[in-house]
């Protein structure tokens, strides 16, 4: 049994793992999923810090998509931290930021769905969300998903990383195999450089819809790790 905190991605909030948590829950595990406020990297590892500061012991962190950059931020220096997941997740390193990585890869085909407006906030284009994130996710709560959404501010992708806990840490990741949004390849090179733990499912970005238990099961296993 583990005490885990789950850190989703850009333009959700902490429901995104709402599938994911009756399963760890089940298996034994203490979740808490964070809700990032979006507004700048240092305010969300702030958030991250203090979940983690609200469990008395050990902690497994589970990051997707930019909540990967959050986890590895948050956990680096943290002794209460134990072991890492990453779900389609970016895994950077000092000085790194989301578009760097990116551009070391071929655009991913969903990535016109974001839509970057003039204060600096961000958001999904609502007719191309099923498709860029979710196409392996019922219709309906494709939809739904693309109507719930957070803005979130541009600068939280472009500040640059500190130095990252995966270094230190032992550490897992699920990269979908047809993600739109964050290139597979991307996930795999991250996911070899950090040394991790990898599966590959055959999933959308939002494996965590899609795929709950095989999400679950790459946390459980690495928080035996921990």
């Amino acid at each position: 049994m583990a005490e885990i905190v789950l850190v989703h991605g850009a333009w959700a909030d902490g429901s995104v793992w709402l599938d994911v948590i009756p399963v760890l829950q089940r298996q034994g595990h203490r979740v808490r999923a964070a809700h990032l406020p979006m507004t700048t990297l240092a305010d969300d590892l702030a958030e991250v810090r203090r979940e983690i500061a609200g469990f008395d012991g050990p902690v497994v962190l589970a990051g997707h998509s930019y909540g990967g950059t959050v986890i590895s931020g948050a956990a680096k220096d943290n002794p209460q931290v134990t072991a890492l997941a990453y779900l389609a997740a970016y895994v950077p390193d000092e000085g790194e930021t989301i578009p760097s990585l990116n551009a070391q890869f071929p655009d991913s085909p969903g990535t016109g769905a974001m839509v970057f407006h003039e204060d600096g906030w961000s958001s999904l284009d609502p007719n191309l969300f099923p498709e860029a994130f979710a196409a392996d996710v019922p219709s309906e709560r494709a939809d739904a998903l693309a109507a719930v959404q957070r803005r979130a501010h541009s600068s939280c992708f472009a500040t640059p990383s500190g130095p990252g806990a995966w270094h230190d840490l032992p550490t897992a990741y699920a990269v979908s195999t047809e993600d739109r949004i964050l290139h597979p390849d991307l996930q795999r090179w991250l996911a070899e450089r950090a040394g991790a733990e990898c599966v590959e499912l055959d999933a959308s970005h939002y494996s965590l819809f899609s795929q709950p238990a095989a999400v679950a099961e790459v946390i459980d296993k690495v928080s035996a790790h921990g």
